[in-house]
Order: structure tokens, then sequence, then C-alpha cells
């Protein structure tokens, strides 16, 4: 019987690399290092070689080698594809993608594991009134459902004095600038401020992220360099997170975060050693979330330190956008003296998460629900595109979904479309319906062959 590497398995060097989400227990371990013989069989099989399948054995119980008619085959539309039972995952959007014996994908079979992975940095739901600021807490403003829905909670619901940065994207949807107008007549405890990057260095920035993304996304790290300081100055005691309870967990499934990311905040014995160095060069030992402040500052300051370089977590969107900034060098003298000094008084702003679900009735971040809540309290307007959902403030969303999916789909990049995976768990979490979830696929969203129109928008950015 004739051997096969599966479909989307790919011999790179001394590895083997998946260009898919495989299922439990195997769903992270997507790339494998294969000793001396192992490496001269795979080799062996690929030339159309007979193998030795002892030496092949763990390869063949986990059917990444396969007889040809187990050989999967991509789809080329959703028409084609095979969904889970229980979400929106699909083998066209997620190429590769693999299910268990009940049809579910690797996102719903893991539920029960992943459950509380809700966030990255420390989660707070309620924050003291500030003693030496005049803002209570800041939080970035992009006039899109999720910033609007923490705006409104924090100005709102806490009645916090609120610092309100928004960083001025040439995309900017027409809604959203809209929804931030409404915002400053309706939030009287929120002050607003609004910075952009001057055209000539963003230019530059940009056209270096296209030529390493295929799209010109660098929210939000562009928003941290240009406001850290201000943070700073403003002794803002916290910066707070709101996204969508899915996009944590996207950086699990996309093999970004480890699991222990999502326990680091709470280990006491990891922070005593942090603050204990801190202690012993004379600086104030962290508060919860100041670490994480810093280590994202000065991350694009200067770049990965050298233990996450040799680790096998890798945020190849994140690396490309640092790249890029390096094209403009003078825009991060600003943060590094911010850095500095926050670092040396301990006045570092805080990275706090809301977890969505809690705070939403019922518990679910139900996005019909938070719609009509936003546009009543906040004056939210939503985009053109009646059923969109996620990420609703940018006009050219659909260019960087369609980029992160095309390189996907030809097995250019390993990183899984963050929206396809945003998307799956937003209707296994019941967020949105499954209905909804296909409609905004179908109309909303970048998944396609073709390149979308609103493409043409970035590239005349590109070409100015």
């Amino acid at each position: 019987m004739k051997l096969y590497l599966q479909t989307r398995w790919q011999l790179e060097k001394n590895y083997l690399v998946y260009y898919g989400m495989r299922k439990t227990p195997y769903t992270l371990r997507n790339k494998i290092e294969l000793k001396t013989k192992e490496l001269i069989e795979i080799q062996k099989l690929l030339n159309g070689e007979n193998v030795d399948k002892n030496i092949l054995n763990k390869f063949i119980t986990q059917e990444i080698i396969v007889p040809e008619e187990k050989l999967n085959i991509i789809p080329k539309s959703f028409q084609e594809a095979r969904f889970c039972e229980n979400c929106v995952a699909n083998d066209f959007m997620i190429p590769g993608i693999e299910f268990d014996d009940n049809g579910l994908c690797p996102m719903c079979a893991s539920k029960e594991k992943t459950k509380n992975y809700k966030s990255v940095v420390p989660m707070m739901t309620t924050f003291p009134k500030a003693k030496k600021s005049r803002f209570d807490v800041a939080v970035f403003y992009t006039g899109g459902k999720d910033s609007s829905f923490l705006l409104y909670y924090l100005a709102k619901k806490l009645n916090l004095r609120v610092l309100a940065l928004t960083w001025e994207i040439p995309f900017m949807s027409d809604s959203a600038r809209l929804s931030i107008e409404n915002a400053k007549k309706k939030l009287k405890n929120v002050e607003f401020v609004s910075r952009k990057v001057d055209d000539n260095s963003l230019l530059k920035i940009y056209k270096k992220l296209y030529e390493l993304n295929g799209n010109t996304c660098a929210c939000p790290s562009l928003a941290y360099i240009l406001f850290y300081p201000l943070l700073v100055s403003e002794k803002v005691p916290y910066f707070v997170l709101g996204n969508e309870p899915v996009q944590i967990q996207n950086l699990y499934f996309n093999n970004m975060a480890p699991s222990i990311s999502y326990t680091f905040s709470s280990n006491k014995f990891l922070n005593f050693l942090l603050n204990f160095t801190r202690v012993l060069t004379l600086r104030k030992p962290f508060k919860p979330g100041q670490f994480h402040t810093l280590a994202v500052m000065k991350q694009l300051a200067y770049g990965d330190v050298w233990i996450k370089k040799l680790s096998n977590y890798q945020n190849t969107f994140l690396n490309n956008i640092m790249e890029a900034i390096k094209e403009v060098k003078s825009i991060t003298k600003p943060l590094k003296r911010a850095i500095r000094v926050s670092s040396f008084t301990g006045n570092i702003p805080a990275f706090i998460h809301i977890d969505f679900n809690e705070i939403s009735e019922g518990g679910v971040y139900n996005w019909e629900n938070v719609k009509k809540l936003i546009t009543e309290e906040v004056g939210w307007v939503g985009p053109s595109e009646e059923n969109k959902g996620l990420h609703t403030s940018c006009k050219i969303e659909k260019c960087k979904e369609y980029s992160q999916f095309i390189a996907f789909y030809k097995m250019k990049s390993t990183m899984i479309p963050f929206s396809a995976i945003e998307l799956s768990l937003a209707t296994r979490d019941k967020n949105i319906n499954r209905e909804k979830a296909i409609l905004e696929i179908n109309h909303s969203l970048g998944f396609s062959l073709e390149e979308p129109l609103e493409c043409n928008i970035m590239k005349e950015y590109l070409n100015k």
C-alpha cells in the first residue's frame, strides 16, 4: 500500500510543518522536529520510494502519513466546505482544520479545557477613583462595537473619569467617525483625545508592512506608541482593554500564547520573582498589570527579548509591525523616554482586561443585544454591512482578512486568519447565532480566493 504525506503537511528543513488546525489532542502540535532516520524516510516518501513503516509508525498513527484514499481535498468555496457540527468553523475558511468523530472542530472539542482562558493580563470589573490623576482609567476608542461597549461600561455604568484615545487612521469607517462624534455629545465624564501619524511617516510604515503582511493593519501597536507618553505624563493608573472574549482565545489557538500566559498574572511565585528583581535595583515593585504594560512597550520600542525569540510562540503579525516601525526610527523616541521614566518612578499605567461576558446581561456578550444597547446609550452607528459584527470600525478590514486567509490557504504563512477563529469561537460561545454568523461569513468578511474591492482603498493610499 502506497503512503503519502497528508495534505497541508510540508517538509521544511528537518521539520514537518502543518498548515491547518489539528484535532485534539494534537491541536497545537503543528511543527514536529524529525530525527535523522525519520527525515530520511520522509524524504523517501516524498520521492515516491518505499519507506520503513516502523520508523514512521507514529506519523501513520496520527494520520500525518496516510494512504491515497485518505488524502484531504481542500475546498475552493464555502459551498464545498465541511462545517463543524456546533460552530461555523469549516475547511475552506480554515483549510486543514480537522474534525473529531463527533464532527466537532478542535475549538469546540476543547471548550472545557479553554473555558478559563479569559485574559493574558490581570482582570478587573471595578476601579477605584484615582488620587494622583485627572483620570481613573484610559481606553483606546475606535468607534467600533467593542470599544463603544467598553466606553459605555466605564463611563456610564461605573461613572469613572475616562480618557478616550483615538488613533486616526486613513481607513476609519464613516460609521465609526459618527459614533465618536455622538459619544462626545453623550458622555460628559470622558475626555477625548485624537492623534495621527504624519502621512510621510505613515506611508513608510504602511509600505513596509504591506510588503511583509499583504495589508497595512498596525492596530493597536502604533496607537500604543503614540499615546503611552501621554498616559505616563497624566499618571493614569489603569489602561483598560476590552477585547472580544474570542479575540483572547485566538492567541491560544493560533499558537501565539501558551497556556501559562493565561495564569501568569495570578501566579504569586512568578510575580514575587519579578518584584524581587525590581526591589534589588531600587525600583518600586510592580502592581498587577504594570509588568504587562512595560513588556508590551519595550517590545515595540526595542523588539523581542532573546528568550521569546528562542520560543515556539511567535506572533508573525506583530513581528512584521515591529519591523515596519523601524522605517521611521524617530517615532519610538518619545516612547523610549516614557518607558525609562515610568520604569524608574513606578508610574506605569497597568494593563487591565475586562471580560465582556462577565459584565453582560446573562453572562454572554451577545452581539445583537450589545448593538442595541450602545446605539441607545452612546449613539453608536453600525457599519453599512447589516450583518457585520466583527471589527466594525475600519473600511479595509476585509483586506486584512483576505491577506491572512490567502497566505494561509496557499501555505505561505502558518498564521490562521484571526477572524476565522474569532467567528468560530463566537458561535461556539453563543455571542452570535450560527445562521447570522454564516451570513457574516458570506457577505462581510474577506474569505475569498479573489481579492476584495476594499483593497483598492488601501492601494490608493499606498500609491499617494
